[in-house]
């Protein structure tokens, strides 16, 4: 599988898609534009974001903020608050068990359901 590819298919900014899958875990990509995604955590459930190409700003709770281009990676472990966004286009790969609610429990208007993340 081609990541960049794949990316291509994925249509609307902040809808991630389920690409794959291993064992308890959903390979996701998702586009983001803009600054939409709200402050949130998952309680049970790090999260691997992994930029395919692009730069995301991540902001964490009571951290400095960075900045992740291109072929960086990074977890936000269970519990932490946090969020992202990016100022052009940025494609991202999410790895998520496949219990981890879109943005936590903090429903808002991008929020997207397990049954809209599959292609």
């Amino acid at each position: 599988m081609n990541l960049k590819q794949e990316s291509k298919k994925v249509k609307n900014y902040f809808s991630p898609k389920i690409i794959s899958e291993v064992n308890d875990q959903y390979v996701k990509i998702a586009k983001i534009k803009g600054q939409e995604v709200p402050w949130h955590n998952h309680e049970n459930e790090d999260e691997l974001f992994y930029i395919i190409e692009g730069s995301l700003l991540m902001e964490i709770e009571n951290e400095p903020s960075f900045s992740m281009e291109t072929g960086d990676l990074f977890v936000v472990p269970k519990g932490i608050n946090h969020r992202v966004s990016s100022l052009e286009d940025c494609i991202i790969m999410l790895i998520e068990t496949k219990t981890t609610k879109h943005t936590g429990e903090i429903e808002s208007s991008i929020t997207k359901s397990i049954d809209k993340q599959a292609y």
